[in-house]
């Protein structure tokens, strides 16, 4: 609903739309409950030339829930791998890491920490940089 309301002042469209039940079931991870298949995993809208917002849901047990401060995380694309890696163990060094940097199942270098101020920070090198 949140993201229908943006597009709909800035205009554009969702360069990707993904949801939950699109996810790979990974092993150790929890089960997702079937009623949270079709909530958003992800979803961007590009606002400008140089900024894109981005958003998904939250909650249960297999996601994050909404705390206030933690709806809002800081994203940085890297030029390269390198950087990515770089930037991330800089940020990332005395915080917590929620995602360790990996090559994602939609084809990014993307990983997620929150650093020792309590920011958090996504992390990514994008082969598809319209995603």
């Amino acid at each position: 609903e949140a993201f229908n309301f943006y597009k709909s002042v800035f205009g554009g469209e969702f360069p990707y739309l993904g949801r939950f039940k699109d996810m790979p079931a990974e092993e150790g991870s929890p089960e997702m409950p079937a009623e949270s298949g079709d909530k958003i995993m992800h979803v961007s809208l590009p606002i400008s030339k140089e900024t894109m917002i981005m958003g998904s849901d939250t909650g249960g047990e297999w996601s994050t829930s909404f705390q206030q401060g933690n709806n809002f995380a800081i994203s940085i694309n890297a030029d390269s791998k390198e950087e990515a890696d770089r930037l991330f163990n800089g940020l990332s060094d005395g915080g917590n890491v929620t995602m360790p940097l990996n090559t994602t199942f939609w084809g990014d270098y993307f990983g997620m920490f929150t650093d020792k101020f309590g920011i958090n920070w996504m992390m990514s090198f994008a082969a598809n940089p319209q995603k």
